[in-house]
């Protein structure tokens, strides 16, 4: 459990790449082969000491920082046992990169993959990216995509271009990013610009779910139609705010669900659609134009489609006429 005891108190001194970050996230990354729930249960409980004070889940390490950690009560053979799923999954997974320097890199993401561990997903790509590169001091993910979504994720390699990052996406604006969508129904206007409010919740099984609610936070999606056949419609989405599923949302509230959504979309659809070769859901961040978070350069990246995405519309363009746009 990288170097942590079951038996005993363990006490580690934060370092200068791991100064600024979250507690609770530090402890996930440190504490391999632990549940979440145990991580947020021994910070409750104040067995977690920051200088010998109890501090929040929220608080931001310093360097320096002397951290206490209690015996973690879990058999070495289980962590030892998830140590090595996750390793195994890790080397496996094909992350393209599709720009890297010394302040971030740019990963092309597959569908089916989780962006971090947790929610009962043993893997993803922050894991993958660390067991592939060992010899990397600092790797942490700089905003998120859905596990079921593809396309460009941004990762960075040192704590100042992770900070600059993450004010970058919360100021909104200064990042262009953009999906290409695949929706049911013929869809019309050539811009729709959608502002709704969207409001994060739990269903019972402690699952997350986001819909559109006055009391949500606001939220706007500028849509383009792109292609539309007799049935489906090809989306470019423009996140103007980075809400938790947002596009999925702004879509299906205006009735044009995504093809191959499993949460929010047309299930007797979706089940049609994986009989034709739909077999995930077709959303892909493929575009993206920021200022580089060290130098402010621009940079503009595009992660080509997906081969199933790709063939789909090949099938729809054999099989449908093509009534606005050229197919890709």
């Amino acid at each position: 459990m990288t170097g942590l005891s079951k038996n005993s108190v363990t006490k580690l001194i934060i370092g200068e790449e791991e100064g600024g970050q979250r507690l609770d996230n530090y402890l996930f990354r440190i504490c391999k082969g632990i549940p979440k729930s145990h991580v947020y249960r021994i910070l409750r409980s104040g067995e977690v000491r920051i200088n010998s004070r109890r501090v929040a889940a929220a608080y931001r390490l310093q360097a320096g920082d002397l951290v206490r950690l209690p015996p973690m009560r879990f058999a070495a053979s289980e962590a030892e046992e998830a140590s090595e799923e996750v390793r195994g999954q890790a080397l496996k997974a094909d992350l393209p990169v599709l720009y890297e320097d010394d302040a971030l890199v740019i990963i092309n993401k597959p569908a089916g993959i989780a962006v971090h561990g947790g929610s009962g997903v043993s893997f993803g790509v922050i894991e993958a990216l660390r067991q592939q590169r060992p010899q990397a001091k600092f790797l942490e993910l700089a905003h998120r995509l859905d596990r079921e979504t593809s396309g460009i994720l941004l990762v960075a390699k040192k704590r100042s271009a992770l900070t600059a990052l993450h004010d970058m996406f919360r100021e909104g604006g200064r990042a262009d990013k953009r999906y290409l969508t695949l929706v049911s129904g013929r869809w019309m206007d050539k811009v729709r610009n959608v502002r709704q409010p969207l409001f994060k919740y739990l269903l019972d099984n402690g699952e997350r779910r986001v819909r559109v609610a006055p009391e949500g936070k606001p939220s706007h999606t500028v849509f383009r139609l792109m292609s539309r056949w007799q049935r489906f419609s090809l989306l470019e989405a423009q996140l103007k705010t980075g809400r938790t599923h947002q596009i999925r949302v702004h879509l299906a509230h205006s009735g044009f669900p995504i093809a191959g959504d499993d949460k929010y979309g047309d299930f007797e659809l979706n089940k049609a659609l994986q009989k034709q070769g739909l077999k995930r859901m077709f959303l892909h961040a493929y575009q993206m134009r920021f200022p580089h978070p060290l130098s402010g350069e621009t940079l503009s990246v595009e992660a080509p489609l997906p081969a199933p995405l790709q063939q789909f519309l090949d099938f729809l363009n054999r099989t449908e006429s093509l009534e606005y746009g050229a197919s890709l």
